[in-house]
C-alpha cells in the first residue's frame, strides 16, 4: 500500500502557533508518518508514480496545496483545493480546542470529556471534508484523513 514517508509543513509566512497548536502538529505528524494511507490513482493510461511520497503541504493564493513527489525526487501529483469548504469546520474546530485546553485547566473530568466528545465530532467532520475534496486526487483512510485535517488546521490558522 502506497504511504507517505516525509511530511513538510510551510509556515514560513504564518504567526508562530501557541504552544497548544505546536504539540497538536507534532503529534499528527508523528502519527501520520508512523501509519498512513495514501495512494494516487492512475490518470487514464498513465499509472501514478508508485509510492512512498513526500507530501509538502502549503497555502498559495488562499488555496491549500498538495505538492506530492516520491523518494526519488520524482514530482507525483500537486493540487490545489480551495480553502472554502475548510473555513466553518477549521473555526469551529479551534474553538472548541480552545474550550477544551481551558476545560483541562479547571473543569472536572466529566465535563472535560463532554467537550472532548463535541473537539473529535468536529474533527471527524473536517476529516470526512478532506475525504470529499481529495476523491479522484488521492485516496487516503479515515486515520490519514484526520491526521492530515490536523496539520491543515495549523496551516489555516494563518491562512
Amino acid at each position: 500500500m502506497s504511504h507517505i514517508s516525509h511530511i513538510v509543513i510551510d509556515d514560513a509566512n504564518l504567526p508562530p502557533p501557541t504552544a497548544e497548536i505546536e504539540q497538536e502538529r507534532k503529534v499528527a505528524m508523528f502519527d501520520l508518518l508512523e501509519d498512513n494511507t495514501f495512494v494516487l490513482p492512475s490518470r487514464g493510461d498513465r499509472a501514478a508514480p508508485q509510492g512512498p511520497y513526500h507530501l509538502a503541504l502549503s497555502i498559495r493564493d488562499k488555496r491549500l496545496v498538495f505538492d506530492i513527489g516520491t523518494e526519488n525526487e520524482e514530482k507525483a501529483a500537486e493540487f490545489h483545493l480551495s480553502l472554502g469548504p475548510f473555513r466553518q469546520v477549521v473555526k469551529d474546530y479551534f474553538q472548541i480546542c480552545e474550550s477544551y485546553f481551558d476545560a483541562v485547566k479547571k473543569l472536572p473530568p466529566a465535563q472535560i470529556e463532554t467537550i472532548d466528545m463535541a473537539r473529535r465530532g468536529i474533527h471527524n467532520e473536517g476529516s470526512r471534508v478532506l475525504q470529499e475534496r481529495l476523491e479522484g486526487k488521492a485516496e487516503i483512510d479515515a486515520d490519514t484523513a484526520r491526521r492530515l485535517f490536523t496539520l491543515i488546521c495549523v496551516l489555516h490558522f494563518g491562512g
